[in-house]
């Protein structure tokens, strides 16, 4: 049987996944001969990642998906504990890193390589945690959840309506933050520079 909430977060974990390609490949490139659009494109990047995995998408696992996949499927229990640190993780992550780059773009190249390595390391962790939870987790969910549990997870999972996954209109809060970051990214998330 098809789950819904599978589906949302597999297409969530996409739209991250692209979302940090695109700015992996900002970062590489580094501002050229546009800094102003660089730095506000990544800020804004940034703010969604915040905005949208951190406060919507990850609260919903640790809080309604992990606690029933480990008590169904003890044998995912490391993984699982592993992704809830990777939660607390990344929730503060993502604020130290728009405060390194707003360091990068205010007192310039000294403080760039501190940006670049934190967010690499961000990115690498944020990569592997996906990869963890879509072979170990979920597929243990799909195993060993009832049905009872997929009806709470898909009415759950099914109000996040994240914008970047391509199914869902965004909320008018953050059209314009959507429009700046398809106009202005890199693809694959954007239409911008190459």
């Amino acid at each position: 049987m098809k789950h819904r909430s599978l589906e949302i977060i597999r297409d969530e974990h996409s739209s991250l996944a692209a979302m940090l390609q695109s700015m992996r490949l900002m970062v590489d490139r580094g501002p050229q001969d546009d800094p102003r659009n660089f730095f506000d494109v990544l800020r804004a990047m940034l703010f969604y990642i915040d905005e949208f995995p951190e406060r919507l998408h990850h609260p919903k696992e640790t809080e309604l998906l992990f606690p029933r996949v480990a008590a169904a499927a003890p044998e995912v229990g490391m993984a699982v504990a592993r992704l809830d640190h990777d939660h607390e993780y990344t929730e503060k992550a993502v604020r130290d890193i728009q405060h390194l780059l707003l360091g990068w773009e205010l007192l310039g190249e000294s403080r760039r390589q501190r940006f670049i390595d934190a967010f690499h390391r961000y990115v690498n962790l944020y990569l592997e945690h996906m990869r963890l939870e879509e072979q170990e987790v979920l597929p243990a969910a799909e195993k060993h959840l009832t049905e009872a549990d997929w009806r709470e997870l898909d009415a759950e999972f099914e109000k996040n309506c994240d914008p970047l996954t391509g199914k869902y209109k965004p909320d008018p809060v953050y059209e314009k933050l959507f429009t700046r970051i398809v106009r202005d990214a890199p693809a694959p998330i954007g239409l911008g520079g190459s």
